[in-house]
């Protein structure tokens, strides 16, 4: 697997299961976060590391510039924060959740002409089964999550959009990879490495369900 993969928001579990995943299949993993300590176990796992923000566009339109080219970019910056019924979906635990809606623009944005440029480019969201079965005390949760599946619904549009006025096959494909529950690094890493066995075409504005965590009995 000779791509360059750019994973944004990579020091949580999800991230350092999907950049040894990366690299055991022969991919070169860059991972950002915005703290070199805690981007050391990705470097250790054989990632490129860059200390950026990823929510902030302009950190990620000069991470573009710096890389140069990539065959995709997984947004991984996420988190939770809810529970109180509608009266307990305070406006601090909405901001506190709204990075993760941030990371999916400000990575779509900047690396959109490489995403594009590439012969099979992808851009990858993690999302939620809540966004059909919102309760009210995730209300915060469901909204923010269901902002990030329309803005990668949107980036779909563009991919096909730039391939259609161009007249060429489309090559790049936005996917959101939706779970029910606690979310299973194993799982997540298996669909990334997926992502480059499908046709873009396939893959394009595609929901994909991922299996959840398995709870201990």
């Amino acid at each position: 697997m000779n791509r360059t993969i750019l994973l944004a928001g990579a020091t949580s579990a999800a991230g350092l299961a999907v950049a040894r995943a990366l690299i055991e299949a022969g991919a070169t993993a860059i991972a950002t976060g915005r703290s070199a300590e805690r981007l050391a176990p990705l470097a250790d796992a054989g990632a490129r590391v860059e200390v950026a923000d990823a929510t902030s566009l302009t950190d990620m339109t000069e991470l573009a510039e710096r890389v140069g080219a990539v065959d995709g970019v997984v947004s991984l910056v996420g988190g939770w924060r809810g529970g109180g019924g509608l009266a307990g979906q305070s406006d601090e635990d909405f901001d506190a959740l709204l990075p993760a809606l941030q990371a999916v623009r400000a990575t779509s944005r900047a690396f959109d002409a490489s995403i594009r440029a590439s012969d099979a480019g992808r851009f990858a969201i993690v999302s939620s089964t809540v966004v059909n079965k919102p309760l009210a005390g995730g209300a915060n949760y469901a909204t923010v999550k269901a902002a990030a599946e329309t803005w990668a619904r949107a980036v779909a549009q563009g991919y096909a959009k730039a391939a259609r006025d161009a007249g060429t096959d489309l090559h790049a494909a936005s996917v959101i990879f939706r779970v029910e529950g606690a979310l299973d690094v194993d799982s997540l890493a298996r669909a990334v490495i997926a992502l480059w066995d499908a046709d873009a075409a396939d893959l394009n504005g595609r929901v994909v369900d991922l299996a959840p965590a398995v709870r201990p009995a």
